[in-house]
């Protein structure tokens, strides 16, 4: 069976065709660098997504502040990824670059601040 995808790796876009039969990735093409077969590869095998939302914060100049995975996760746990994002409450004044969730879901991935909110 092919499959076809554009590769978002980086801004070229490429149109990149993979045949894969029981499973298994039997070629990649049209990428134009390493990183789109890689990527291909990932998809087929283990998609990975990043996760960028808000957080409620107490006592701040704004209500909410912006927060983000620091490594990629697999694609199937977003929702629980997500469920423990919605528990934090955070007080501020909030630092960007603080963590605010360490190994979220045992991904070695951490839940970490990316906006300032001073204290009112």
């Amino acid at each position: 069976m092919k499959k076809q995808f554009t590769c978002i790796v980086c801004p070229n876009g490429c149109e990149i065709e993979a045949e894969v039969e029981n499973g298994q990735v039997i070629s990649v093409t049209g990428h134009t660098c390493p990183r789109g077969e890689q990527y291909v590869r990932q998809e087929l095998t283990a998609p990975r997504r990043t996760i960028a939302s808000s957080v409620l914060v107490k006592g701040g100049e704004l209500p909410v502040t912006s927060v983000r995975l620091t490594k990629a996760i697999p694609k199937d746990m977003i929702f629980p990824v997500m469920d423990e994002i919605r528990k934090v409450v955070l007080t501020a004044p909030v630092k960007a670059g603080t963590i605010v969730l360490h190994n979220v879901c045992g991904l070695d991935s951490d839940v970490m601040v990316t906006k300032n909110v001073d204290a009112c």
